[in-house]
């Protein structure tokens, strides 16, 4: 292996073997063995994936839920050992994949960091040295003597990401841990990962469903999909193709259809993932109005955008006058930083009573069901100094 590759994979597979049935008895054991009955069968979680961690690298995998990432991070941490294939190491490699494995409850946090920093690796000595950084990391000096399962589930984590993060090792492995404890303590964690990927003496191996995180922090990415390595190319373009296809998979499950004598559903005319600040997002607003009742009023149209990941609506529309069977709308995306949209929109009409429920003088009739809502996704971080900026805003 060169000089210059930390981690090295080379057609790895891996499957797993789930019982189908049990057997309670050893005669039913035999019968079923000499019948070709095997009791189980095998799911093919890994298939012929091969990659290189070049020293020095902030390396990301992505891929939806089941996709396999998990069990890779576990063959390259030698808990799983794959069935065809090789993982070789150069370095010490330590795993944060389960913060607070080997916590005991019943002991004191001060106990249980020299618990989970024996884990480690950690000599006492060690651990003596370090462990006044651990709690001033983890802020909880008030609370090193209580018994841990005094402790909340948010004061646990952090303890044990601030042994984790200890760990003098040259190859860190991480799984979906860069959005621990509360916010000004993900804030301290933010700054402690980019001083590592500042460090080009470590190496990180990244798994995450967070693109925001991919582009701020890696240098490369690879994308698995159902257990095979379905792209290493661009950055940006793999984390585009990851939300694309993560937004295509929930339009395949539209709602069911019910009778209505009204309906408003959305229709995106433009990528649902955007990249560029001067990109706006366009769609229909189509409607269907077949209730007597309003076949004669002045109709309207309204649209919001939630934000997804911050929560609350970052716009809305007010109400416009109904003119045909759709709208034409258009957000300009300009004014936002990355984040996942949603958008809602309702059909309208005059208010009997305009009052401080109904404002600007309209009523609701009908809104976008689930399914008939659209999402789209904005992400527009072009460099690494982007985001050095953002964090001192």
């Amino acid at each position: 292996m060169s000089d210059n590759i930390a981690v090295k994979v080379e057609h790895v597979s891996k499957h797993f073997r789930l019982p189908t049935e049990s057997s309670s008895s050893l005669r039913t054991t035999m019968v079923n063995y000499f019948k070709g009955i095997k009791g189980y069968r095998e799911q093919q979680v890994l298939k012929d994936i091969s990659f290189e961690v070049e020293k020095g690298d902030f390396f990301g995998i992505v891929g939806r839920n089941g996709s396999g990432k998990s069990t890779l991070l576990k063959i390259i941490s030698q808990i799983y050992v794959p069935e065809k294939g090789s993982v070789t190491i150069d370095g010490k490699l330590v795993s944060f994949i389960e913060l607070g494995v080997g916590f005991n409850p019943e002991l004191t946090g001060r106990e249980n960091v020299y618990l989970n920093g024996a884990l480690l690796g950690f000599s006492i000595e060690e651990i003596n040295e370090m462990y006044d950084d651990i709690v001033e990391f983890a802020e909880l000096s008030e609370f090193m003597n209580q018994k841990l399962k005094n402790y909340s589930s948010g004061m646990q984590v952090r303890l044990a990401f601030s042994v984790a993060i200890q760990a003098k090792s040259d190859i860190l492995v991480l799984d979906e841990i860069l959005a621990v404890g509360d916010e000004a303590f993900q804030r301290k964690s933010r700054e402690f990962f980019e001083e590592i990927r500042q460090d080009k003496s470590k190496t990180v191996i990244l798994v995450t469903h967070d693109m925001s995180a991919v582009q701020r922090y890696c240098n490369k990415v690879i994308y698995i999909k159902d257990g095979k390595l379905e792209k290493s190319e661009n950055l940006q373009e793999i984390t585009n193709q990851y939300s694309e296809d993560n937004l295509e998979s929930r339009s395949t499950h539209p709602r069911k259809k019910v009778e209505e004598k009204t309906r408003i559903w959305l229709e995106a005319k433009s990528n649902q993932v955007l990249s560029d600040s001067t990109d706006t997002f366009d769609f229909l607003v189509h409607i269907e109005n077949n209730d007597e009742r309003y076949q004669k009023e002045q109709l309207y149209v309204s649209y919001s955008l939630h934000d997804e990941r911050r929560g609350g609506i970052a716009f809305d529309s007010g109400p416009t006058p109904l003119t045909g069977n759709e709208i034409a709308a258009s957000i300009p995306v300009r004014n936002f930083h990355n984040t996942e949209f949603k958008i809602t929109a309702s059909l309208r009409k005059k208010a009997d009573i305009i009052d401080a429920i109904n404002p600007d003088g309209t009523e609701m009739i009908s809104f976008t069901k689930n399914g008939d809502d659209l999402q789209f996704i904005f992400r527009d971080i072009k460099d690494k100094a982007d985001y050095a900026l953002l964090k001192e805003i």
